[in-house]
């Protein structure tokens, strides 16, 4: 194979690691509605020619009410050809993997062929990357290849092609157009005065009007309702940590280069917000900080000494594979994540008997085995006014803790494998489904078929 092609076969490489990581977790029963199962309703709505709904938000709730991510209509396609929670999660590993292709061409062009691929793999291997891929799906899958393409083009000073490939963060998450907005600043530093001003001007226009008007207008509240309230300086301590493990993967290299200020307004709205999980290193927030700070190393090796360079390039591989140890992607050496248990084969054949089409109020991970074919809502928290034809619930830890709920209830247990509880409503009859227009107040936990207390959605 020639060297022009090494940093696709990375790619590839990374892209068959990131699908197998997702897939096992989704067939080990590791996925969650709470996210995949949300985003599975959404894409099955667009790819059946309706509204993005998610009933697990809330009954009738319209996804764009909660985050403007329109570019979520381009997995409606696939979706129809295979309507499966496995077609959007290898969907991500490709995007994913799809990122790691600019950072590795960029990192040999400038550095030389074994340091970029050394530079490259780190960056693939990042804690950011595989926490994201770890974690279920989320629309920011679309941004991260979007801005390690924008980002190679920065250093390679082809500005135009940056900021095409900024734009559409756009139609990815609303406060991406700030992100946008950065990259237009960084051109006005580069003395790119009008197409930084355009991109400026675009991206703080983008993020206000789907913040404060389109998001809004579908939200049922009328609101946006991720503005942050309470004490901005709680969880110092955890904020200084999410900033030393963003640098340390690049040996705080990435500093030296003025690209680090596109990371810029993403890094200050999480250190702004009052929400514990926005400072974790967990989850998928950091994925779209990862290819920035990555080609800013590149740059900034690229204007060291040769032999400088190589020592770092291979200090900076070193220190991902001592993290990657520790990461989602190691756990693929081990035979575990390659084999379904007998406990989970069992949970899968009960909700076998679940007919197509069904309204089911299920615990949050059997959520995303449903979503693909039934109508779903999370036990315990059942809309009033609906009564789910199933209700299925598992004991342990990844259960939801609350009781199913007996005969007394009106429904009957029909199933009991692997720790699952299976009950069906008798008879099925009526109409359980729910209102299409959410109100706040019909939002309900039930536990053993009686009302205790209104939740939010």
């Amino acid at each position: 194979m020639t060297r022009r092609w090494a940093p696709h076969a990375l790619a590839a490489l990374l892209f068959a690691a990131y699908a197998a990581l997702s897939v096992t977790n989704h067939l080990r029963m590791r996925t969650t509605g709470y996210d995949l199962g949300i985003f599975e309703q959404a894409i099955r709505g667009y790819a059946e020619g309706r509204a993005p709904v998610s009933e697990l938000k809330a009954p009738g709730f319209h996804l764009l009410g909660d985050h403007f991510h329109p570019v979520l209509m381009l997995l409606a396609p696939f979706y129809k050809l295979f309507p499966s929670p496995l077609t959007i999660l290898v969907a991500q590993a490709f995007l994913f993997a799809l990122s790691v292709l600019p950072v590795a061409r960029l990192a040999v062009r400038t550095l030389g062929h074994r340091r970029g691929l050394a530079v490259g793999t780190a960056y693939g291997l990042s804690w950011g990357v595989q926490q994201a891929v770890d974690f279920d799906f989320h629309e920011i899958a679309f941004a991260v290849p979007l801005l390690a393409f924008a980002m190679e083009a920065l250093a390679d000073g082809r500005w135009r092609r940056a900021v095409l490939f900024a734009v559409p963060l756009l139609l990815v998450k609303e406060d991406l157009g700030l992100t946008l907005a950065a990259v237009g600043g960084y051109l006005i530093l580069r003395r790119q005065r009008a197409l930084g001003a355009v991109a400026v001007a675009v991206g703080l226009a983008g993020t206000a009007l789907t913040a404060l008007v389109v998001i809004p207008a579908f939200n049922p509240a009328g609101t946006y309702a991720y503005g942050a309230d309470g004490d901005h300086l709680a969880g110092l301590d955890a904020k200084a940590w999410m900033l030393f493990a963003l640098l340390a993967p690049t040996l705080f290299l990435a500093v030296r280069s003025p690209l680090v200020l596109v990371a810029v307004p993403t890094v200050a709205l999480r250190l702004w917000s009052t929400t514990p999980n926005h400072w974790s290193t967990h989850f998928h927030y950091d994925a779209v900080l990862m290819p920035i700070l990555f080609v800013a190393l590149v740059v900034v090796l690229g204007r060291m000494r040769p032999a400088r360079t190589g020592r770092l390039a291979v200090g900076v591989l070193g220190l991902a594979l001592a993290i990657a140890a520790t990461q989602p992607l190691a756990g693929l050496l081990t035979p575990a994540a390659w084999r379904v248990t007998p406990e989970v084969a069992a949970v899968r054949a009960a909700l076998d008997r679940i007919p197509d089409g069904a309204v089911v109020a299920a615990d949050n991970r059997l959520v995303p085995q449903l979503t693909a074919r039934c109508q779903v809502f999370r036990y315990p928290e059942v809309p009033a006014g609906v009564r789910p034809d199933w209700i299925v619930t598992v004991d342990g830890p990844i259960g939801s803790g609350a009781p199913p709920a007996g005969p007394d209830a009106g429904y009957e247990v029909v199933d009991r494998a692997g720790g699952l509880t299976v009950l069906r409503r008798t008879p099925i009859d009526g109409q359980p489904h729910p209102p299409t227009v959410h109100d706040e107040r019909s939002a309900t936990t039930i536990t053993r078929g009686v009302t205790l207390r209104p939740t939010g959605s």
